[in-house]
Parts: C-alpha cells; sequence; structure tokens
C-alpha cells in the first residue's frame, strides 16, 4: 500500500470528505456534537483509546457508528475536533460517531499484531483479537454513552476494513450493520502485498512507515522510508532484491517486515492473517464496497462479500463497486480517474443514496428503497447496474483465443502449430506506468498501455474493430500453454480496451495519466484488469515447484472481477509480458528464494506463448448480454 493512500486513509476513517481537519468554532462538527474521549476497558484489561462524538440534540436517541483504525484517530484531546462523516448526509443524520485506536496503536495500550490472527474457541479473558475487542467495545458503550438506540454500525476503510470484517465474526447481539470497504482478507492471496504469490515492493515502503512498534501509547509513532528520489524504477533496480533494500535502507529494522520475508509461501504465518475461513454464521447485515481501480484490496473486497454468500446463505450481504482507486469513493466527486472521465459524479451518489440508505435502514429502521443485492458500475458505457447476485446471472462463458500474428477472437485458432516467443530482461523490466512514481499510483489500473505495447518484451494480441458492445461481467482467467527457458518466470496479462482513432472522448479535464487535459482519447489502450501469476505458484500456493526448462506447461489463474463494455468501433487487447516494475518485484528466472536474490540470480529468458487447437491459448471470460429495454 503506498504510504499517501495510507495517509489518506486516516483522513478516511475519520469521514473527512475533504484533506482538512477543521477545529474552528464554526465546524459543523462541534456545532452539532459534544466530544468525549474514554480509555474503554477489553476483557485482559487493556485500554483502548476512543473518542465519541454525542448529537447535541438529546431528544433523541441515535446509534452507534463506530470506525476501528489502524492508523490514528488523530484531533486527540477533548477540545479538538475532526470532520466526520464520509458524506454531509451523514454528519446530519445523525449518528454517536466512535473512532478507537486499535489495540497496540497510537494511543491504546497493548501490542499491535499485524493483520490480527482470529481466535475460533475463546476459552479465558486472555483470548483477545479483533473480534472480542469489537464485541467489548460495543457492550461498554450500550452502558456508557448516553441517548443510544441500542444499534450499533461498523464501517473502516483498508486496514479498517479489515476491522469491519473482523468484527462482524462472532458480533454483538447490538451490531447490525458493520461495512468493511476495501478490506485487507489474505495479504498473501491477493491483497496490498501479493499478486498470486508475486510480491508487490512498496510493501517496504508501507511496513517501514507503519510497521514499527512503539512501547508505550503515543500520538506520533515513529516510521518513515527514506528514498531520496521520486523515480521508483530506478531505486527499486538499483537496490537488487526485497530483502537487499531491506537490509541496505532499512537496516532490518522493522519486525514485520523482516518476518514477511522470510514467509515466501502460503505457509502458517499467511493462513493464521486470512480472516475469510472465520467469515461464517454472520449476524449483521453486510454492506462490502471496493472499487474496480482499488490496487490495494480490491481482491478483499470481492472475497468478503464471495465468502459470506457460501458460509452464510440468507445473510443480508450487499457489495457495492464503482469506479473508483483505493478509496475514492469516500472522498471526492468521482467523476473521474486519471485520463477517463465516468460521466457523472460517481462517489457523490455512492454517499447520498447507497451508503446513506444503508446506515438509515439498519440502523434507524427508516423505510425506503431497499438496496439490491450488487450495486455496480458499469465502465465503458458509464452507468450503474444492480443484479440479484454477484457474479450476475445470464451470462455465457466464452474465451478470447490467441492467434498467429497478433490476432485475438472469440474462434478458436486453426493452425497446428503456432507460438509467439519474448526474451525478458530482469535487468530491463518492463515499467508498469510511463512516468516515474514511488509508489503504485492511484490510476495505473485504468492507465494507457501503449508505452508497454512498443517493447519487444511484451506480446500484443487484438481484435478486429467490434461490430456490437461486447459486455464482460465477473472474473478473467488466463488459461495458456508457455514455456520458459528458466526454472521460474511470472506471466503478467493485461486486458486492454482500445479505443478507436476517431474517438470521440476527451481526456479528463482534471486528468493525471499521460494526455493532457481534453486532449483526444483516439488509440489510447486502457487497461480494463491487470495481473500476474508466479510461475512457481502454478499449481500451489504452499507448496511451490519449478519450472521444467522449454517443457510446454499448462497455466490457469483468476484475474479479478471487472463489469466493463467494450464499445462497438473498439477493438479488445490482451498484452503478455514477464516483469512488471516496480509494482512487482523481478523474478530472476531461477526457483529459488526470490526475497533474497543476488545480482547475479537474474537472467534473462525466453517465453514462448503457444496458439494451436492443441494448446490454445485463451482469456475465459463471461459475456455478459443487453439489459432488458424498459417499455413505457
Amino acid at each position: 500500500m503506498p504510504r499517501f493512500a495510507c495517509l489518506s486513509v486516516v483522513l478516511l476513517a475519520l469521514g473527512a470528505a475533504t484533506p482538512a481537519v477543521s477545529q474552528s468554532p464554526g465546524d459543523t462538527t462541534r456545532m452539532l456534537y459534544t466530544k468525549h474521549e474514554y480509555r474503554i476497558p477489553m476483557r485482559d484489561g487493556v485500554k483502548l483509546y476512543t473518542a465519541v462524538y454525542v448529537p447535541k440534540d438529546t431528544t433523541a436517541r441515535y446509534p452507534f457508528l463506530i470506525n476501528r483504525s489502524r492508523y490514528g484517530v488523530g484531533s486527540y484531546g477533548a477540545d479538538k475536533y475532526a470532520r466526520i462523516g464520509t458524506a454531509e448526509s451523514l454528519r446530519r443524520d445523525p449518528y454517536i460517531f466512535v473512532f478507537q485506536d486499535v489495540r497496540g496503536s497510537f494511543m491504546s495500550e497493548g501490542k499491535f499484531v499485524d493483520m490480527t490472527p482470529h481466535i475460533e474457541h475463546k476459552t479465558g479473558p486472555k483470548d483477545v483479537d479483533q473480534s472480542s475487542d469489537t464485541y467489548d467495545t460495543v457492550d461498554w458503550l450500550l452502558k456508557n454513552v448516553p441517548h443510544n438506540n441500542g444499534k450499533a454500525g461498523l464501517w473502516g476503510i483498508s486496514y479498517n476494513g479489515f476491522y469491519a470484517a473482523a468484527g462482524a465474526v462472532d458480533a454483538h447481539p447490538a451490531l447490525v450493520a458493520v461495512s468493511p470497504q476495501a478490506p485487507q482478507a489474505d495479504w498473501f492471496g491477493g491483497d496490498d502485498i501479493h499478486l498470486h504469490g508475486a510480491f508487490v515492493l512498496d510493501g517496504i515502503e508501507y511496513f517501514a512507515s507503519w510497521g514499527r512498534s512503539h512501547p508505550a501509547p503515543t500520538p506520533n509513532p515513529p516510521g518513515e522510508m527514506k528514498m531520496g528520489t521520486n523515480d521508483g524504477y530506478a531505486f527499486y533496480l538499483n537496490g537488487g532484491s526485497a530483502g537487499s533494500v531491506n537490509t541496505s535502507n532499512l537496516r532490518d529494522s522493522v519486525p514485520f517486515l523482516n518476518d514477511v520475508l522470510q514467509h515466501g509461501t502460503y505457509d502458517d504465518f499467511w493462513k493464521a492473517r486470512n480472516i475469510l475461513p472465520h467469515l461464517k454464521n454472520i449476524k449483521p447485515a453486510m454492506m462490502t464496497v471496493s472499487g474496480w481501480y482499488d490496487a490495494n484490496n480490491l481482491y478483499g473486497a470481492l472475497h468478503v462479500y464471495r465468502t459470506i454468500e457460501q458460509s452464510t446463505p440468507g445473510a443480508s450481504n450487499v457489495l457495492v463497486i464503482g469506479p473508483w482507486s483505493h478509496g475514492g469513493w469516500a472522498r471526492g466527486t468521482g467523476t473521474s480517474l486519471g485520463d477517463v472521465s465516468f460521466g457523472s459524479a460517481t462517489s457523490d451518489f455512492y454517499r447520498d443514496s447507497i451508503q446513506a440508505v444503508f446506515y438509515r435502514e439498519r440502523l434507524k429502521g427508516e423505510a425506503g428503497a431497499k438496496l439490491p443485492e450488487a450495486y455496480v458500475f458499469e465502465t465503458g458505457t458509464n452507468r450503474w447496474r444492480t443484479f440479484d447476485t454477484w457474479p450476475p446471472k445470464g451470462t455465457t462463458s466464452k474465451a478470447l483465443y490467441f492467434h498467429e500474428k497478433g490476432g485475438l477472437s472469440f474462434d478458436p485458432p486453426k493452425a497446428d502449430t503456432g507460438f509467439d516467443a519474448y526474451r525478458s530482461d530482469p535487468t530491463r523490466p518492463v515499467p508498469f506506468i510511463e512516468r516515474k512514481a514511488t509508489d503504485r499510483t492511484t490510476d495505473y489500473m485504468i492507465q494507457d498501455q501503449r508505452f508497454a505495447s512498443r517493447r519487444p518484451d511484451v506480446l500484443v494480441y487484438e481484435s478486429e474493430p467490434l461490430t456490437d458492445d461486447v459486455t464482460i461481467a465477473g472474473p478473467v482467467k488466463p488459461s495458456f500453454w508457455v514455456t520458459t527457458s528458466g526454472t521460474d518466470q511470472d506471466f503478467v496479462v493485461k486486458l486492454i480496451d482500445v479505443y478507436p482513432d476517431d474517438a470521440p472522448e476527451k481526456a479528463a479535464p482534471t486528468g493525471t495519466g499521460p494526455l493532457r487535459p481534453g486532449e483526444s482519447m483516439a488509440g489510447y489502450q486502457q487497461l480494463v484488469r491487470g495481473d500476474v501469476l508466479r510461475g512457481k505458484f502454478r499449481n500451489s500456493m504452499e507448496k511451490p515447484e519449478p519450472m521444467v526448462p522449454d517443457a510446454k506447461t499448462h497455466i490457469e489463474f483468476e484475474m479479478m472481477d471487472v463489469l466493463h463494455t467494450f464499445r462497438k468501433g473498439h477493438r479488445i487487447m490482451v498484452q503478455v509480458q514477464s516483469t512488471w516494475f516496480p509494482l512487482i518485484d523481478r523474478n530472476p528466472g531461477r526457483f529459488m528464494d526470490i526475497y533474497h536474490a543476488k545480482p547475479g540470480d537474474y537472467r534473462a529468458t525466453t517465453q514462448r506463448v503457444y496458439h494451436t487447437p492443441s494448446s490454445a491459448s485463451r482469456l475465459e471470460v463471461n459475456v455478459l448480454g443487453p439489459p432488458p429495454k424498459v417499455v413505457p
């Protein structure tokens, strides 16, 4: 997770719609709420710092809306007021807003444990986890904060989304509504620091900033990584492996990062930190939120929703996904990302027409429009759609097949022989964006890929212009037949929407992509979904296996879901490569402990991707029919 994203999460945890925290006597919070600070005791005696904002109008009773934070409540001191609620509709509804530093974080007592392992069977007062801390917090609030209506809601973004998901397990009876937003769920499976076993390099900076322990409660815990440059590509290339950067830059001073780099497979260390197996028998109503371009925790959101669907049939379980980057639904208007415009203020719509409805219905019992099971934004056509389930019913399974001369179509190949080859040199890796950055950017998941398609170490497959709209919904699955001259290799797959040369679209007025605001989008290669598989994990994340040099191997994996329409006249493109830097660390091309590779371990390798009838490499997708026409 990039450090700037974490800083924004600190503000979002307080519900800040803008990055300012006002202490003015005229601030809305100060006018409408009275702030109290408590040290709430947990069952083992540890006390957690908690700020509670109670409406000054005491003629009514209000539900609690709780946010438990890894990143610090901030505005410490009874006379310091934070701007609360992610929208005016929340600030004025109102609620009793509760913000708490989790165990061992900032002003709370206890020991902080990253992705706190859940204790399935608690037998004594010392058996504590995020579920029990949430339970104890709700119980204390009900008994000690007047004018409450006996109901509580819990929400959080990113790490705080993990706390929301964990709090829904074995929940207090009064906890009736939970909204995990971009929740971390599985740090090895696909959240934040790993993509199908490949290490995401800015995890180093994240743990340097947030992973240092402090012996006593403090409003300013230590933590920072000094790179000395704005060129992350050069920094990590010169720094070597993740382990080398950790040693040379951080002097191995961050305990949890040291642990991460000693656990290069999905072992018990990672399994204990996976909340998904514990999401069962869920009682509160759930609303899981994320964005199609959430580079951190779209995986967590999709899997939290999916797990509850499977484990708790009949649960009230809503999924909301919009065209947002990490946390984008809680700030700004959501009218665009990078160069791409979405045609409306999608974040405003979410806050006022989705989020507010969920809380009012579940916490205040207000009658009104009931949210659908899935409320998702269709990119490409820029419209909200609702479904009874996700992925939606009524899709047709199809495959986009690779063909000779870079062709791509829904028709399987007919030639008896055929492959494309590329040479990948880890000393000259393919950048993941065209501009300089020190971490993953908020818009990389939607950026123009023309810079990559021009490289000889990137294979490009492209369809003819589409004669009709094509909408795909749900997960995308690469199914390839490949070889490599090494004993391990990464396979990066990108699904791309290519705009026609006469595209009427213009780059977003406030875009951060390679185009100037208002410049034509003609020929733009918009990334729709990109992902990577580390070859040694092709059969198991727990037991990696070397690849046999030059032996034809079948690999497949599931990329994260999409809901995207490739418009008539556009082309569908797929790019295949083996480096994506410095988003992910470089694979040396050898079966080894990649975290601690030495400079001499990195070797250029040659990969082949086959497209014959018996070895038909393809991208498997689910094609969704058009929505029913509305009859007047």
